[in-house]
């Protein structure tokens, strides 16, 4: 399947916490753990994809400290270059429609989805 980019519009980010909107789309939790004290009724995900997260040692060592977050993002790229079946699944779903990641970490700048964002962006 050729690659090609996402167009911005259709990718969204958004804590899984926050309330479902009409206009999320396809709903895709992109976390390996199940967010804390929020039922799966709650979180209305359509979708998800556990594979995709960073590895369980890249999140621990990670650890959201925003000093790590430049190393995070380089090993976190080389990880999902291992994930092709899933970026190509996430590309198709975004030329259907909207997307939006949901990710539940506090910082919204820096998470494991905005670095899935920006790899959807780019052309690889």
């Amino acid at each position: 399947m050729g690659r090609r980019p996402v167009s911005a519009g259709r990718v969204r980010l958004k804590r899984v916490y926050e309330p479902a909107a009409p206009d999320d789309g396809t709903r895709i939790l992109v976390d390996r753990l199940w967010p804390r004290g929020l039922s799966k009724a709650d979180a209305r995900i359509d979708l998800w994809l556990k594979a995709i997260a960073p590895s369980t040692e890249l999140r621990q060592w990670f650890g959201h400290d925003p000093n790590r977050w430049p190393e995070f993002r380089r090993r976190y790229q080389q990880e999902l270059a291992q994930h092709t079946a899933e970026l190509d699944q996430l590309r198709v779903l975004a030329g259907q429609g909207t997307v939006t990641l949901l990710y539940g970490a506090r910082d919204e700048q820096h998470n494991d989805a905005v670095v899935l964002r920006d790899t959807l962006l780019r052309l690889r």
